[in-house]
């Protein structure tokens, strides 16, 4: 074991390298702190001192003594958590001497090792945008209720933000700007529940300042979903205290959520109060950019105090969904009213308090647990319900509760990681965000889906797109329940599709691009431009593609389930419906082919084309080959029907055989753009725009992501070229299988040379600037199935770390992206572990990468379990049912419980 060893000193850092555990050090060097660099940019010199040189892990041999970490170090006056750093930069794990000397080297080493793996951390007070992203990553939620991770103490300012969302609870109002009257649907900001604070001796409680706080570390343990937030707080006064909150979600009663609050004074004896609070006076204020608009969505209606527990009741203003929170403050001393206010904030605002005797270095401690009722998904009065529950609600059955969900969750769907630290850790955060963003609506009781920032952010306006389609397969995988709730979302909302449809003129079923309450449209069709105070047209909504994810979803998810049961009631209703749409938009032209106009593909740069009359896209490559392959898929699940059920949904969808005939020659003639080499156009027209220098670009602009912005502030426009934000035409690539997406080229009549996928990558990644963290990974899937795998990791590492260093640049203070956090966690199985449960028959083919090196994991795919342990050179399977399946290209034969190995 290749060990450094860390002595840090205010100025510098002395490292000494040994080259095995218990040597005498082989490299010595010190590194001197450059006061003008940051202190990231100082430990990068660390890594390039290291170069050449396998490190394992590191030893702080004189880390400060902390309640919280062991590798605090202080360095030019300023603490830092060395060792989570380094373990960010190195991928290593640090531990500190005094570990080593109590528990061996060895021990020490697994201990934070596994620590590592299964938390969050954050060390340290950030500011701004920083910190709102972390607030973000930090939430806790169970699918009903999401509440970032923001301090109890902080109200909503620049650095800090308290908020609470409900699945599917959305407003709509209506701001006037600009002699425009535009109307936006949000999901909705509640209350401020969460919020609790602290005063000594009845002196004015305290806030979140840089100046009143000594240190802040907040840990999410990912076991049990319970948010630990430590501060140490020196007041103005000269007390100090010791802070320690905990924050978790209910999974059982989801309506609950939970603080324990203890605090524990250092150096003074005294009182102390604790002050709760239930803050109407909140508004949807997390994304700047909507700042212009109105945001006061929450109407109270009522504030009321009984005993221990105080309620907030109130309404959104144009939804009118009704809604009550309640909490209860218990612990020692007693309670006291707080004075009621005369001022118009404190009628929108419920409070509490306890007062307790302290003593030095004698902890007290407090609970604060919640609930939230809405009249969507409970039918008895809310006030009294609310109250009854709140009486049964308390920390440790929240603990319990979520402890208890985490364990039978990471039994089944954990992926274990051998041999890469931070790529375990954030697959773990991945999972976490996703199940604690939907779990509550496997209950059928909350008419929601998976919004495309989840329950912690308001960006996107808290909207469902396409991101559906990454993240489905894996609550396919290991929920099948909630799953199909997901998708009920949907066809719930098929009505409102098909209205949408008749609306812009079409058949059968148009889902928009953005869907929130009701499924109608909600992309805005102007949007104001802030430099020429002018409206825009927004064409946005022309990503009509997002109907064939939804069928896709469909049919992925009954292949992954076999759930027949929900094809037959639900979900050929829901593909026949997309197919009418589809056939009515699509027109034959003179020399034969059909075409599909007026359409935008994934790539949001193009939205039309230059000098053109109309709005939008002719014969996108990505809707074509996905319309084609939903014809076909309509046609064999058909096949397996059962005569009376087709005869019903035939009925309801219009679906004659003179409307079949007409799908499958639609199927056989759609358009495809293909030049002599063998490019896929993206679009009729690609290959006649002119191309961008993109490296003169980089020069001069350094981050070209947003080419779309750049171009137009230079006068152009992104139509006029051939640039991309994201993937577009090879989307179809990473949907389906290389195989099924060559016979769909093949019956559409054209043909693709040798090592086509290649050369086709080669020419889009030329031409893409990732402006979408999704582009990233679905390059990584396809540079990957071509054999790139340096390539695709670095594509893949991009897209796993975008929310955990949010390298999009605020983006994650709006909301983590969970689209993103799906494709990951899929990519880890299917892709690099190569077990491809999408393609109609399952597959197994590796290609793990270099730094990791085993992988193993659970799914059920038809209901059958399988369990795969891979590495470099051996597979290892074992299914609870006699099955086959395909391995490196040949059957393999598996008898239940017992593993099969294969050497390659």
């Amino acid at each position: 074991m290749k060990i450094i060893t860390l002595h840090v000193l205010d100025d510098s850092l002395r490292v000494s390298y040994a080259p095995t555990a218990h040597t005498t050090p082989q490299r010595q060097f010190i590194i001197a702190y450059n006061a003008d660099q940051t202190i990231g940019e100082n430990l990068e010199n660390l890594r390039v001192k290291l170069v050449g040189l396998d490190v394992d892990a590191a030893i702080v041999d004189n880390a400060l003594s902390y309640p919280f970490s062991d590798t605090v170090v202080g360095i030019n006056h300023q603490r830092i958590d060395i060792g989570l750093a380094i373990t960010n930069m190195l991928n290593i794990p640090v531990v500190s001497q005094p570990a080593v000397d109590q528990q061996g080297l060895t021990a020490a080493l697994t201990a934070k090792r596994d620590y590592l793996t299964w938390h969050l951390d954050y060390y340290g007070q950030y500011r701004g945008k920083r910190n709102y992203g972390q607030e973000a990553m930090l939430t806790v939620g169970n699918g009903f209720l999401g509440l970032r991770g923001s301090y109890p103490e902080a109200h909503a300012d620049q650095d800090n933000y308290p908020g609470l969302y409900t699945a599917g609870l959305y407003d709509q109002l209506t701001t006037n700007l600009n002699g425009r009257d535009v109307t936006n649907e949000d999901l909705v900001n509640l209350p401020n529940a969460q919020a609790l604070t602290f005063g000594v001796d009845h002196q004015t409680p305290f806030q979140i300042k840089a100046s009143n706080i000594q240190d802040i570390y907040r840990s999410l343990d990912l076991h049990t979903g319970t948010l630990t937030t430590t501060l140490l707080v020196q007041l103005p006064t000269g007390h100090a205290l010791q802070v320690t909150t905990k924050k978790l979600a209910n999974f059982k009663d989801w309506h609950r959520f939970t603080i324990q609050y203890q605090v524990t004074p250092l150096n003074f004896a005294g009182s102390l109060q604790i002050y709760s609070a239930i803050d109407g006076t909140v508004i949807n204020a997390n994304v700047d950019r909507y700042a212009a608009f109105d945001q006061h969505h929450v109407q109270v209606t009522g504030l009321s105090q009984r005993d221990d527990c105080i309620y907030l009741e109130g309404q959104t203003k144009t939804s009118q969904v009704h809604f009550v929170l309640g909490s209860r403050l218990t612990g020692p001393g007693k309670a006291m009213r707080v004075p009621a206010g005369n001022d118009a904030q404190a009628q929108q605002q419920v409070r509490q308090m306890r007062t307790v005797a302290v003593t030095p270095q004698q902890p007290v401690t407090f609970e604060k647990n919640g609930v939230l009722f809405t009249d969507r998904e409970t039918d008895t009065p809310l006030l009294a319900t609310a109250t009854a529950d709140l009486q049964r609600a308390s920390f440790a059955d929240t603990l319990a509760s979520s402890t208890a969900y985490w364990q039978r969750r990471w039994a089944g769907a954990d992926i274990q990681i051998t041999g890469d630290i931070t790529a375990q850790k954030l697959t773990r955060v991945n999972l976490y965000h996703l199940f604690t963003a939907t779990q509550a609506i496997a209950s059928g009781k909350i008419d929601a889906s998976i919004n495309a920032r989840g329950l912690d952010g308001e960006a996107y306006r808290g909207h469902v797109f396409w991101d559906e389609m990454f993240d489905l397969p894996v609550f396919a995988l290991h929920d099948p329940q909630l799953a199909r709730q997901l998708l009920m979302y949907r066809y719930r909302r098929l009505p409102a599709a098909k209205e949408n449809a008749r609306q812009a003129g079409y058949a059968g079923a148009m889902y928009p691009w953005q869907s929130g309450a009701k499924g109608d449209e909600q992309s805005q069709v102007t949007h104001l431009n802030p430099l020429t105070n002018t409206w825009d047209p927004d064409y946005s909504s022309l990503q009509r593609h997002v109907s064939l994810a939804i069928a896709y979803n469909v049919i992925m998810y009954v292949r992954l389930t076999a759930d027949q049961d929900f094809m037959e009631r639900y979900g050929l209703e829901m593909l026949q419906e997309i197919s009418q749409f589809w056939l009515s938009k699509a027109h034959r032209d003179a020399d034969g082919h059909d075409t599909i106009d007026h359409v935008m593909g994934p790539d949001e740069f193009h939205e039309n084309y230059p000098n053109a009359d109309q709005p939008g896209l002719s014969n996108n490559a990505y809707t074509n080959l996905m319309a084609a392959w939903l014809f076909a898929q309509v046609h064999q699940i058909r096949q397996d029907m059962p005569a009376s059920v087709l005869a019903s949904v035939d009925h309801q969808t219009a679906m004659t055989p003179a409307v079949l005939k007409r799908m499958t020659a639609v199927q056989h003639h759609l358009k495809l753009d293909i030049n002599a080499d063998g490019i896929i156009g993206q679009f009729d027209g690609y290959f006649k725009l002119p191309t961008l220098d993109f490296t003169a670009y980089h020069k001069k602009y350094g981050d070209i992501s947003r080419m779309d912005r750049i171009l137009k502030a230079e006068g152009k426009t992104p139509d006029a070229y051939q640039v991309a934000k994201q993937a577009d035409t090879l989307m179809p690539f990473y949907n389906l299988t290389i195989p099924e997406v060559m016979t769909l080229i093949h019956d559409l009549g054209y043909h693709l040379p040798d090592q086509a996928l290649s050369r086709n990558l080669q020419f889009y990644l030329d031409r893409t600037t990732h402006g979408s963290t999704l582009s990233r990974i679905v390059y990584a899937a396809l540079t990957a199935l071509a054999g790139h795998l340096d390539q695709s990791w670095r594509f893949y590492s991009q897209a796993l770390f975008s929310d955990y260093y949010d390298i999009q640049g605020g983006t994650t203070a709006e909301g983590i992206h969970l689209g993103v956090m799906g494709a990951v966690t899929l990519m880890a199985t299917r892709v690099y572990g190569g077990v491809d449960v999408l393609a109609p028959t399952l597959t197994v083919t590796p290609r793990l990468p270099q730094a990791w090196q085993a992988l193993h994991f659970q799914q059920t795919v038809r209901g059958i379990q399988y369990t795969f342990t891979l590495t470099h050179h051996q597979i290892q399977v074992t299914a609870d049912h006699a099955t086959t399946l395909q391995i490196l290209d040949k059957p393999v034969a598996l008898k239940a419980h017992q593993p099969v190995k294969i050497t390659y």
